[in-house]
C-alpha cells in the first residue's frame, strides 16, 4: 500500500465540520445496544455518535450515524450524519462502506459545499486499498480515476492539491506493475510482450521513476529479437535523458557489443 499523510488531513476537516450540539448524550457503558432501533431525538443521537468518534469507536460512530439520518431523514443534521458516516467508515478502514455512505451524499447533495471532501473520501478510500504490485491493480486505477475526478471538478481546492501528489505517487506505483510483468516476460525470453510492457511505461508513465530502466529493458529485448535498429534508438533516449543512471551503462554496454552503430 502506497504511505501518506492522509488521515490526519480527513480528520482535521472532519473535525472542522463538526457544529457543537447543546444536548449530550449520557455516559453509560459503550456497548453495541448503542447502535440497536430506538427511536431517539436527533441532538441525542447525534451527540451519541459523536462521542463514540471522539472516542475512537469509528464503526459503532458510523452506525449512529447512520441511525441519525435513518430517523430523521428530513432534519439538517441528516446530511451532515451521512458525510460523517462516510468519514468514520474511512477512519474505521471500512473502504467500501465510506465510498458507499460518500456516493450516498453526493447523490442527494451534489451541489453542496462539502461535495468536494466527499469526493475526497472516495479517492482516499481506494488510495488506501492500493496493493503492491505483485496483486490485481485494478483498485489502483480506481484510485487514479477518483483523484483525477477530483482535481478536475474542484481543481482550487485543497483536496486537490493532495491529490496531485498522490496521482504522481499512484502513477509510478501503476508503472512498477508494468515493469514487474514486463521483467516476468523476459525472465521467459517472451520479448516480443515483454516489449509492449515496457512501451506502455514510455508512451504513458514517461515522467516516472521507472522510465530510465524501461528503456533500458527495451535496449535489452529489440537485442535479443534481433532488431539493433530499435535497440540503438531506445538506448539513445535513454543517454539524452538519464546519461548519468546505472541503466544507460549498461544499454551503452549491450549496444556496443551487440549492435554499434554502422561505420560512417
Amino acid at each position: 500500500m502506497l504511505r501518506s499523510s492522509t488521515r490526519p488531513i480527513a480528520a482535521a476537516v472532519m473535525l472542522a465540520m463538526v457544529l457543537p450540539l447543546a444536548a449530550c448524550a449520557s455516559n453509560g457503558k459503550k456497548t453495541r445496544a448503542d447502535t440497536q432501533y430506538v427511536a431517539r431525538d436527533v441532538t441525542t443521537l447525534y451527540s451519541l455518535a459523536k462521542q463514540r468518534l471522539d472516542g475512537g469507536q469509528y464503526a459503532m460512530a458510523a452506525a449512529l450515524f447512520d441511525e441519525v439520518e435513518r430517523q430523521h431523514p428530513y432534519s439538517v443534521w441528516a446530511r451532515r450524519a451521512q458525510l460523517m458516516s462516510a468519514f468514520s467508515y474511512y477512519a474505521a478502514r471500512d473502504y467500501t462502506k465510506s465510498i458507499e455512505s460518500a456516493r450516498r451524499f453526493l447523490s442527494i447533495h451534489p451541489g453542496n459545499r462539502d461535495a468536494p471532501y466527499a469526493h475526497y473520501l472516495i479517492a482516499l478510500s481506494y488510495y488506501e486499498q492500493i496493493e503492491d504490485v505483485t496483486r490485481d491493480q485494478r483498485t489502483t486505477r480506481q484510485a487514479l480515476d477518483a483523484l483525477n475526478e477530483l482535481v478536475r471538478r474542484y481543481p482550487t481546492t485543497r483536496y486537490a492539491a493532495d491529490a496531485r501528489l498522490k496521482i504522481d505517487l499512484v502513477r509510478d506505483h501503476l508503472a512498477g506493475k508494468e515493469m514487474e510483468v514486463g521483467r516476468f516476460y523476459q525472465r521467459r525470453a517472451q520479448w516480443l510482450a515483454a516489449v509492449n510492457r515496457f512501451r506502455v511505461v514510455i508512451d504513458e508513465y514517461q515522467t516516472t521513476s521507472h522510465a530510465p530502466e524501461a528503456l533500458m529493458r527495451l535496449t535489452e529485448s529489440y537485442l535479443a529479437l534481433g532488431i539493433p535498429e530499435e535497440a540503438r534508438r531506445a538506448a539513445a533516449v535513454l543517454g539524452a535523458n538519464y546519461p548519468n543512471t546505472k541503466w544507460y551503462e549498461r544499454a551503452y554496454e549491450l549496444v556496443q557489443k551487440h549492435a554499434p552503430a554502422p561505420a560512417a
